[in-house]
């Protein structure tokens, strides 16, 4: 492999979905209806790139409420990742402001490398989820899905 993108969140909370109807959020009351370890590893075939997401609920959230494969571009996911990762590793960056639980890694994503379809499609989507589930927002982007 050349190089692994090193996304691991380790979270105890875990979530549940909602409906599409109104604002997108993630209740986090029913915590026995999720699996408390949720781990997905994506390996490109289109390249040498991985990326790794352990977020309880996540999974689950993936394939029932996100946008199918291919709704999105692949120039829409790169530009919209360039941007929440370069929030993301701000907000990792100051731990004082910041909760430093939810921001502890940094991403190491260089908008110049050609990650493939399938890693950016999972690095979007984590990052809606994030936003949904802690009700944040990361750009001046609504996350929606």
């Amino acid at each position: 492999m050349k190089k692994i993108i090193p996304f691991i969140i380790g979270l105890a909370l875990v979530a549940s979905c909602k409906s599409y109807q109104g604002n997108q959020t993630i209740n986090n009351d029913q915590e026995n209806a999720l699996v408390q370890s949720d781990t997905v590893v994506i390996s490109s075939d289109e390249n040498d790139y991985e990326i790794f997401i352990i977020e309880p609920g996540f999974n689950m959230w993936l394939y029932g409420t996100a946008r199918p494969r291919g709704f999105h571009s692949q120039e829409f996911l790169e530009t919209r990742n360039a941007l929440l990762v370069q929030s993301w590793n701000q907000r990792n960056l100051q731990p004082q402001t910041y909760d430093q639980s939810l921001y502890e890694l940094r991403v190491d994503y260089d908008v110049n490398t050609d990650y493939g379809y399938e890693v950016n499609y999972m690095l979007y989507n984590y990052f809606v989820y994030f936003q949904l589930k802690y009700k944040t927002r990361l750009t001046g982007y609504v996350p929606r899905i």
